[in-house]
């Protein structure tokens, strides 16, 4: 089955990242010592076979396009297919941003036109899980679905931050909440969808002229009772960082498990990344690095313990970190003690400093070039 995919990577989740998405979109943040979260999403649709791809961005987006200027690291390099970036754009029939996920779509129709597909897999760009959607198509066309929706069972977790499905014993969809207070089951919807290309032509060209710009809201909830939209339960790893910067910090800590790291980066198919031209890192006599992953060109004259250390950080003599987080180009001064935080980019410790957060539920958080 022939598909298209549309990573919907346009949003700052609304703040909930805090100074994180003060320069870049979600999609582009840092993950795991060397990714980008939408590496995962890109990589997920490649190794599903499908080669033709837009990526819809809006806020803050200069280094998610840096990121995606080649698209070969996808393997979309392509002259059938391959990766486009859209953007809201300013013409004489107007500019509008983005008003909504439905809205980001209709707004580049011309790509859904063009294409000859038959399916489209509409997904975000800031969840970090790895999915074989040549599955999903499949259980879509057996179940004969106008819409399928990818959920996960979460029992146990905070379901304000997701839609809530209500399924009945075939996984055919009987109510949708919208970040409820009080859910009336666990099974949260993970933001993936499967529609026939032009079902989707016609629901936006029906929705948009009334006003209605939400995948969610417009469609989903709108048409639950007259379309046929079923579940599809997913039981792997996946995580929104999205949510909040406690799920950025969770999701990041993650890769310090085995199993977990294993998944990821030496399990066939892999996840991709664009590459970056560094040395290998480098640690000093005195240095002592534990149960921390580290990128290429970082180097070590103190102690690291149970972090993620991205490309290019220096960590100085007598130095302590701790649980924590350390973005591309970091500079820990000498005797320094650095624990449950999340460095961006840049930051700079003179000797000394000391930034503790409350845990890893509550980390300290410093902005992009901050120097104390």
């Amino acid at each position: 089955m022939k598909a298209i995919g549309i990573i919907l990577a346009g949003g700052n989740n609304d703040g909930r990242l805090g100074v994180l998405t003060d320069h870049r979109a979600a999609a582009a943040l840092p993950i795991g010592s060397c990714y980008r979260a939408i590496d995962f999403t890109l990589s997920n649709m490649s190794n599903s076979g499908i080669g033709k791809v837009a990526v819809l961005t809006q806020y803050n987006s200069r280094s998610l396009r840096d990121h995606l200027m080649s698209s070969k690291w996808w393997d979309f390099g392509r002259k059938q297919g391959g990766l486009f970036v859209f953007t809201p754009y300013t013409s004489n029939a107007g500019s509008t941003w983005f008003r909504g996920t439905a809205d980001s779509i209709y707004q580049n129709m011309t790509f859904l036109k063009r294409s000859n597909e038959e399916y489209v897999v509409i997904t975000s760009g800031d969840s970090i899980y790895k999915m074989d959607y040549r599955k999903v198509l499949e259980y879509h066309k057996e179940k004969n679905a106008d819409i399928t929706v990818v959920y996960q069972k979460m029992t146990g977790k905070d379901l304000s931050k997701f839609g809530i499905l209500q399924m009945d014993a075939d996984n055919k969809l009987e109510g949708f909440e919208e970040k409820p207070e009080q859910p009336k089951s666990d099974a949260a919807s993970l933001g993936i969808y499967v529609i026939s290309r032009t079902l989707l032509i016609n629901l936006l060209n029906q929705i948009i002229p009334e006003g209605r710009y939400s995948l969610v809201k417009d469609i989903i909830i709108r048409f639950i009772h007259t379309l046929k939209i079923y579940g599809y339960e997913y039981d792997g790893y996946w995580n929104a960082i999205g949510t909040g910067i406690a799920a950025y910090f969770e999701t990041n800590m993650d890769f310090l498990k085995k199993d977990i790291r294993d998944h990821f980066i030496n399990e066939y198919p892999y996840i991709e990344t664009k590459p970056k031209d560094e040395p290998p890192a480098k640690y000093n006599r005195g240095a002592d690095v534990t149960d921390s992953i580290v990128g290429s060109g970082a180097i070590f004259d103190g102690k690291v313990e149970h972090s993620v250390v991205f490309r290019r950080v220096r960590v100085g003599k007598g130095a302590v970190v701790r649980n924590s987080i350390l973005m591309e180009g970091c500079q820990i001064g000498e005797n320094c003690v650095v624990e449950n935080a999340i460095f961006d980019k840049e930051v700079v410790l003179s000797a000394g400093q000391r930034v503790i957060g409350v845990s890893s539920e509550e980390p300290a958080v410093l902005k992009k070039g901050t120097k104390l």
